[in-house]
Order: structure tokens, then C-alpha cells, then sequence
């Protein structure tokens, strides 16, 4: 896999400001744990574990990668608090090998919230999508148990992945397994097919040279994304046992 590519050429056109709204990116559960640290003002510690697109290929700095970025964000909406974002994107991982180092890269680092990325390399590589659903599992149980909350996000929407037969089959096994397991579900591949389809943006505005991994515009984009999602779900209204969910 491709590691940091070279900064687009000066004359290169700049793409509009990238614009994302809360309908697009509005997680189904709150995050009830990162809303009580955030209200008791305890710093937030987030491990961001993946592959390629976590890592940052693609983008032109190691600090363009998504998870910088959205350091950068959450730092902006909650300015009162310490929060940490550490990179665990290893290029070419697949969800064996991200299981593999769980315990030294993720649960070591004692996170409230884990950000896991996953499925690209395993439908580039044509593997066995059901065989990843036990593999899943067992990975949010460990998580889970380790008192972090967590994020899934699904493969990007680019030529590459679209060509592979089963990406509806990839898709589909992390929402049923965000659902199952009740965490939260980022979902890139429509966040992306958006920009393709709705707002006609041509795939090298947020897709390297490469036809697979993100750019730096597309790094900033889902960062801000999943910036939005995080704080809405962190401040989402709850219901109570004595009535129903504020402003509902």
C-alpha cells in the first residue's frame, strides 16, 4: 500500500470547502461515556486502529492524516478539554492482523473511545467477508471490556473498491455488527458516494492518483465528519427511567 504522497502541485485548483451535515453522519447510539468525561471535564483519549486510511496514505504530511485532523476539530468544539488522538493505522492490515495487536496498540493505551476502521484491504484481497463477522465480535467484546466505546468505519467509496464483488456484502456485515453490538457506525462509503454521485465531485478531488486511498481534502472532510457525529452523540439528550428523551 501507498504511504505519504507527494503534495498536489501548486497550480492544481483548490476544491471547495467541504460541507457536511449531521443527517449525513448521525450515529444511531449516543456515547454516554465520552458525554460524562466531557461533562466532569476529564481529558478524552480516542485510538484511532486501521489501515492504510487511518495511517494517513495519500495525504501530503503524517499530520493531514484523519486522525490529526480530527484532533484538531474536537479540540475546537470542546476548547475546556484534553483530548488525545493516537494513530494506529498500519498500511495493508487486514482485520486478523488488527486483532493481532489489540491488546499492545489499542487496549494498552486504556481509551475511552476507539475509532476502528476496517474492510478495505479484505475485499482488495477478495477474502471471505461472512469469515470476518466472528473475527468482528470477538474484537468489539475485548473492546468493550476494556471500558472504551467505539466507532466503526466502513470502506472509502473509490474506483478501486468499487470494482471488488462483495463490497455490499463488507458494508452490510459492519452495520449488522454496529447494530448487534450497539456502537457506532461511521459511515464512510455513502459519505463519499455523496460527494461522487450528489454533489458531482470528480474522484480526484478526494481520491489520490491511485484510484484507493483518500487525499488531503477528503482526510479533512471525514475528520470533520466524524467530529460532527462525535460531539452530537456525546451531547445527545438521553432517555430516563421517569420520562422520555429531552426535546423529543
Amino acid at each position: 500500500m501507498a504511504a505519504i504522497a507527494p503534495p498536489a502541485s501548486p497550480d492544481a485548483a483548490a476544491p471547495a470547502a467541504c460541507a457536511v451535515t449531521i443527517e449525513q453522519v448521525r450515529f444511531d447510539h449516543p456515547l454516554p461515556r465520552i458525554a460524562r468525561r466531557l461533562a466532569a471535564g476529564k481529558p478524552i483519549r480516542i485510538v484511532a486502529i486501521g489501515s492504510s486510511s487511518t495511517f494517513g496514505a495519500g495525504a501530503s504530511t503524517s499530520s493531514a492524516s484523519y486522525p490529526s485532523r480530527l484532533a484538531e476539530e474536537l479540540t475546537r468544539r470542546f476548547p475546556g478539554t484534553e483530548i488525545t488522538v493516537l494513530n494506529r493505522g498500519v498500511n495493508g492490515d487486514e482485520l486478523g492482523g488488527m486483532l493481532a495487536r489489540l491488546d499492545s496498540h489499542v487496549i494498552a493505551e486504556k481509551p475511552n473511545l476507539v475509532l476502528w476502521q476496517l474492510g478495505t484491504n479484505s475485499l482488495l484481497r477478495d477474502r471471505s467477508v461472512p469469515a470476518h463477522a466472528v473475527l468482528l465480535r470477538e474484537g468489539l467484546a475485548r473492546i468493550k471490556a476494556a471500558g472504551a466505546e467505539v466507532i466503526l468505519i466502513d470502506p472509502q467509496y473509490a474506483p478501486r473498491v468499487l470494482v471488488k464483488p462483495h463490497v455490499d456484502d463488507m458494508l452490510a456485515l459492519i452495520a449488522t455488527a454496529a447494530k448487534s453490538e450497539s456502537v457506532g457506525h461511521f459511515h464512510r462509503f455513502e459519505l463519499m458516494r455523496h460527494w461522487y454521485e450528489d454533489e458531482h465531485l470528480p474522484f480526484a478531488t478526494f481520491v489520490s492518483a491511485d484510484g484507493l486511498h483518500m487525499n488531503d481534502w477528503s482526510y479533512a472532510c471525514l475528520a470533520k465528519g466524524l467530529a460532527l457525529a462525535i460531539a452530537e452523540a456525546a451531547t445527545r439528550p438521553t432517555a430516563t427511567a421517569t420520562g422520555p428523551q429531552v426535546g423529543r
